[in-house]
């Protein structure tokens, strides 16, 4: 691909990360079109998911170092005084239209929400609970 051709960056949530290491997922071959070519980022909170994931399911130690080896090709972002504020603006915005994003359960997924809105890039992901976030732009393969 040419310079001139480059795709934009994304913040890429663990669902679809994380199938992208999956070989033979279908959730990857679905996604591949929509990241093939983009600057990835991801949230320290994603990276911490697919952390705790592999170890929560004894991976091996291959499979561990390729999980540490992508996380690395992405950039990841971590949290500060900025990306703090984000996190708490969209928190207060989704309780006020009663978005399920506002709700404790949801802590992890508002951070990866945050990442994105703070960076002014899309988020891709399969969750449904990223549907309708304010200022989000969310790009889904919606299957």
């Amino acid at each position: 691909m040419m310079a001139s051709q480059a795709r934009s960056p994304v913040v890429i949530d663990s669902d679809v990360f994380g199938s992208l290491l999956v070989p033979g997922s279908t959730l990857a071959a679905i996604y591949e079109p929509i990241v093939l070519g983009r600057p990835a980022l991801i949230s320290f909170q994603t990276a911490a998911e697919l952390h705790y994931g592999a170890l929560h399911q004894n991976w091996s130690t291959d499979r561990m170092l390729n999980l540490q080896a992508r996380i690395r090709q992405a950039e990841t972002v971590h949290s500060g005084p900025e990306l703090t504020l984000m996190y708490v603006h969209l928190r207060v915005a989704c309780e006020r239209i009663g978005h399920a994003l506002s709700e404790r359960e949801h802590d992890a997924h508002r951070w990866v929400a945050a990442t994105a809105i703070r960076l002014g890039i899309p988020l891709v992901s399969n969750d449904k609970v990223f549907k309708g976030v304010p200022s989000l732009a969310l790009e889904t393969a919606d299957i």
